[in-house]
């Protein structure tokens, strides 16, 4: 590959992966962690509750 299409490449990702679709990058595997972790008898609630107010949090960061 040549150096202008990584480069272009790279252009698309970072104009793609900006607001609402980067904050969604890293919260849903953040939320399905959670989910899986929920199934841990006792404290998988209580993690999962904590898990998701974390991604909530990521979702609301201002880009």
């Amino acid at each position: 590959m040549s150096i202008s299409f990584k480069f272009l490449t790279l252009f698309c990702l970072a104009a793609i992966c900006q607001g609402c679709v980067f904050t969604k990058v890293l919260s849903v595997p953040m939320r399905m962690g959670g989910a899986v972790i929920s199934i841990i008898p006792v404290v998988g609630n209580q993690a999962h509750d904590s898990i998701d107010a974390i991604a909530d949090s990521v979702d609301e960061l201002p880009f």
